[in-house]
């Protein structure tokens, strides 16, 4: 299921538009089974510029090709399987948290402490990010539809990486990052300082990731929540419940216009 909504949430009680067609109605019922929603009470104060909903994205495979799973196997020469039995449980977790820093991570990466090149490892993860097909432009319709946009990833202090890379910020603000919060998806309390860092309902945030476990999560707390499969059917899944791409549509239709009057002349 690429798209998931909390039947709960009555269109009513959206601050945007959410139509309710056959499709999303039978999704939210089914998902209204296995979510409980927890209510909160109105944020004591808010910005009333914003354009609602917030969003909340995923960074590594929800917008970022993720190399860990054929990039780094091939650095280390290894199967992604053996890789994964090799290295250490708990070290990349804390290096996204950033309860150790890289120096660190070097030390605690593999169980039996072997040693491997720090800045090849980071080079060759540099090379391997690149953005999802159709992604980038997606999020620059949202944004020249004036969308407040925000990351909410688990990823270490490296998310610099992406940034001096792909300039993900001229979309999107690197917000929730763990590295930096402190806090993993899909840990309750990584949605919550979420939503009471932004002041908002959690109505008001729609959270898109690529991974069920933490759009459950969302989905947990009030929160909107889509699971990513794809540029297109992200596209769908928040034309349904209101997002509004027509801005877009106008700049896109303008340009057209003038390619023709070129073309005539």
């Amino acid at each position: 299921m690429s798209f998931a909504l909390a039947s709960s949430l009555r269109s009513s009680s959206f601050p945007f538009p959410l139509p309710l067609t056959p499709r999303s109605t039978r999704m939210a019922s089914a998902l209204s089974n296995d979510c409980k929603l927890t209510s909160f009470a109105p944020p004591s104060s808010s910005r009333t510029d914003r354009r609602l909903p917030i969003l909340l994205f995923d960074i590594m495979d929800t917008i970022v090709r993720d190399p860990f799973h054929q990039d780094i196997p091939a650095f280390f020469g290894m199967p992604l399987k053996e890789l994964i039995a090799c290295k250490h449980p708990a070290a990349w977790i804390e290096f996204e948290k950033g309860v150790i820093d890289e120096m660190e991570l070097a030390r605690k990466f593999f169980k039996d402490g072997r040693p491997f090149d720090l800045e090849g490892l980071k080079t060759c993860m540099r090379r391997g990010f690149s953005y999802l097909e159709g992604m980038e432009e997606l999020l620059q319709e949202l944004k020249e539809n004036g969308y407040e946009i925000h990351a909410s990833t688990n990823y270490p202090i490296w998310y610099k990486m992406i940034e001096e890379k792909l300039k993900i910020s001229r979309y999107l603000s690197w917000t929730f990052c763990s590295c930096t919060t402190g806090k993993r998806k899909p840990d309750r309390d990584f949605y919550l300082d979420a939503l009471q860092h932004l002041k908002v309902d959690p109505p008001s945030c729609v959270f898109i990731d690529d991974r069920p476990r933490n759009v459950e999560a969302a989905l947990e707390v009030g929160i909107v929540g889509i699971q990513f499969k794809s540029a297109d059917l992200l596209r769908h899944d928040l034309s349904e419940i209101g997002i509004d791409f027509s801005a877009n549509k106008h700049s896109r239709s303008q340009t057209q216009l003038k390619l023709s009057k070129d073309q005539a002349s």
